[in-house]
């Protein structure tokens, strides 16, 4: 699994919506998350690190000193 346990972390409130085959996807990645480290995590938790892994890859947003514009994307 490219996303190994779970960090303790400060965390901020932040809502959004997905569609519901994400949802189902965030929770079978959960499930399976939980049984590789042996700690029952909800798919909650796991959205963050996600995005923050997803962000760590990008390569145009981590350029350093690169302004982004919608272009970029």
């Amino acid at each position: 699994m490219r996303l190994g346990p779970l960090p303790k972390t400060e965390n901020q409130k932040l809502t959004f919506t997905c569609p519901a085959n994400l949802k189902a996807d965030l929770e079978r990645y959960a499930a399976l998350h939980s049984q590789t480290f042996g700690k029952e995590v909800d798919a909650l938790k796991l959205i963050p690190h996600k995005l923050e892994a997803f962000m760590a890859r990008d390569r145009v947003f981590r350029r350093p000193g690169k302004q982004l514009t919608t272009e970029s994307f």
